[in-house]
């Protein structure tokens, strides 16, 4: 079976997710959009040009949309990164321009058929998940945001630096917002056997302080080169790839939540068709609290960027 994934937006994050997918051998056919020609074509060249030493061949397309039609997955990745411009470092502050581009490539997808699964990337994640949801038409299961599966890989490393164990041995998750409202639920993480709250009082490690630190990764990486792209491309190609794969991978994607209302970051399992199962975590009580009180801001601070857009819209 031809594996087909287009990515939109060949930004930093999604010129690597690119070369990921090609330097894998991950797809057969990839087709690159940007509306930013002189990028795309140029990317496509440098991509090609490296296949003449990797043991892989993918088929590349340029801005053809006719390509939509049969893709199996299409990447969002579209973006105009201003998070270093925030002293909160607020992922909102790229909604203003992101909200005028989502409609456009969601009508690119609904007008040329696309009807296959969708990765967001772009941020504000979880809110722009759920604009792509409600602007194409597709089931709920079959589009999800990358979300906190970079935060809670991040949570992962710092557990793994402070136990001196790899990163890939602890297990757990970051949940709610890919955002400023996001937190680690410490009950669900395990490493060395035991769950990490043992751990911290055997050892003296300090839970917050990991927390912080991983709630900080992505701000430090920006400090030191103005972006961030190995991290989240990685986690948007082994999301891909467990669509493609039908691997049926338990991961912290940005779903939508019945009882919440809205896409935020929780476990689910994520195979061929999308979102197959969702996870019921036996949360604490002040978890579930941190919990509903991400999903309050991401859908409250939602409804105010759009009023303050159309406020925007109205006075042009």
């Amino acid at each position: 079976m031809t594996r087909k994934v287009a990515v939109v937006g060949m930004g930093h994050v999604g010129a690597t997710v690119a070369h990921y997918l090609v330097a894998g051998g991950f797809v057969d056919d990839l087709a690159l959009f940007d509306t930013n020609e002189a990028k795309v074509q140029a990317d496509a060249l440098d991509l090609r040009d490296a296949m003449a030493n990797l043991p892989y061949h993918t088929n590349l397309t340029v801005n053809d949309e006719s390509q939509l039609r049969d893709c199996d997955v299409v990447v969002s990745a579209l973006g105009k990164s201003k998070l270093v411009d925030t002293p909160d470092h607020d992922r909102f502050a790229e909604f203003k321009f992101t909200r005028t581009q989502v409609p456009l490539v969601a009508k690119m997808l609904v007008d040329n058929g696309f009807h296959g699964k969708l990765v967001d990337v772009t941020n504000p994640c979880d809110v722009i998940t759920s604009m792509y949801q409600k602007l194409t038409g597709l089931p709920k299961e079959h589009v999800m945001g990358t979300g906190t599966l970079l935060d809670s890989a991040r949570m992962r490393a710092r557990v793994g630096e402070a136990l001196k164990v790899d990163s890939r041995s602890v297990v757990g998750f970051n949940l709610g917002e890919h955002g400023n409202s996001q937190f680690t639920a410490w009950s669900t993480v395990r490493v060395l056997g035991k769950p990490v709250t043992e751990l911290a009082k055997e050892r003296g490690l300090k839970l917050s302080e990991l927390e912080e630190r991983a709630r900080q990764g992505g701000y430090l990486v920006y400090q030191g080169k103005k972006y961030t792209n190995y991290g989240v491309a990685t986690a948007a190609v082994r999301l891909t790839n467990a669509l493609l794969n039908d691997a049926r991978t338990e991961m912290p994607v940005s779903n939508y939540r019945e009882e919440y209302g809205t896409y935020l970051s929780y476990p689910a399992v994520v195979g061929r068709d999308g979102v197959v199962e969702q996870l019921h975590l036996d949360l604490t009580p002040e978890e579930e609290a941190k919990l509903a009180t991400s999903a309050t801001y991401i859908k409250e601070r939602s409804k105010k960027e759009e009023e303050r857009a159309n406020q925007l819209a109205q006075a042009e």
